[in-house]
């Protein structure tokens, strides 16, 4: 039986991001190139995070800065890419039964290379499931 409420308790560990249990600011960090065709797009990013004040912690990480190398250093990023947003230390997230990855500019905006397969209102989804907004 101390096996078995071991391995729940472990598994607790990995799987519940600590700001749901602590009741803390989900941590949001986006790493970005400041360039013209991206703004928009950090604008729109900007207002969605508007919403949810207080309940989100965020820094953003400029590509073209020593920070921004850094920080691309700690999470292993080594290739050139516009934007990647981290939530609670994770960039995969369920959004209407399927994977979605904040990376790259949002479908239908900058150049089509560059597109990831998202969308604001899934960003939005994703943050109000974590901050339990309702």
């Amino acid at each position: 039986m101390k096996k078995i409420l071991f391995c729940l308790l472990a598994i607790s560990y990995f799987c519940i991001p600590w700001s749901a249990i602590a009741g803390g600011p989900v941590k949001v960090e986006i790493l970005y190139m400041n360039h013209g065709p991206l703004r928009d797009s950090i604008e729109g990013i900007k207002k969605v995070l508007s919403q949810y004040d207080g309940r989100v912690a965020v820094s953003w990480y400029d590509f073209d800065t020593e920070k921004g190398e850094a920080f691309m250093a700690k999470k292993g990023i080594r290739q050139h890419i516009p934007l990647v947003i981290w939530m609670d230390n994770q960039v995969k997230f369920k959004v209407d039964g399927k994977d979605v990855i904040f990376a790259g500019f949002p479908t239908g905006s900058g150049p089509l290379f560059f597109q990831g397969k998202w969308t604001m209102a899934d960003l939005q989804k994703v943050l109000t499931q974590m901050t339990g907004k309702k």
